[in-house]
């Protein structure tokens, strides 16, 4: 397996999914940060990181920020188009893309993607679609067990997990 890009839906993946207010009616978002280090994971690897979503969220943006995230769509109903052209951009195949979604926007992605995963808490019929289901829930570090299960398989986990204690012990 040879994936150079991956990319990921956000709500029900980073997030529970779950529709936050506060009392003025602004959404919230609650990330877990062990994703985060999935994110640090791929940059160590060499692997860029596409987040794309089918809606529009400040803090989505904050949080892509945050993680220096390569590549953000939002507000992104054909998710396949957008991919798309980021496929002919990079000069890449869908065979070299990883994907992770849990809900019937995802499918196409999940289909076509190199190796895709769902979270365990997405619907049957949409597990179905994937390669892998994994063990987190949305929300839960599920991104970081889709990288860590990602590069095992690619056979350079241990190659990177050394790299990323290197970089924590000359700091």
């Amino acid at each position: 397996m040879q994936i150079k890009l991956v990319a990921t839906d956000v709500d029900g993946v980073w997030t529970d999914g779950g529709l936050y207010y506060d009392k003025d009616g602004n959404e919230l978002k609650k990330f877990n940060v062990k994703d985060g280090a999935g994110v640090k994971l791929l940059k160590t690897a060499g692997i860029p990181v596409c987040v794309i979503t089918a809606k529009n969220s400040p803090m989505v943006e904050k949080r892509a920020k945050e993680l220096r995230v390569d590549y953000l769509y939002q507000g992104v109903e054909d998710k396949i188009r957008a991919i798309s052209a980021l496929v002919k951009m990079l000069n890449l195949s869908f065979e070299e893309i990883a994907y992770i979604g849990d809900d019937f926007n995802d499918v196409p992605l999940l289909r076509k993607a190199g190796c895709s995963a769902t979270p365990a808490d997405a619907s049957q019929i949409i597990q179905q679609e994937a390669d892998w289901v994994l063990t987190k829930k949305g929300g839960e570090g599920v991104f970081r067990e889709f990288v860590e299960k990602l590069l095992i398989e690619m056979g350079v986990y241990n190659t990177v997990y050394e790299e990323m204690i290197k970089c924590h012990d000359e700091n």
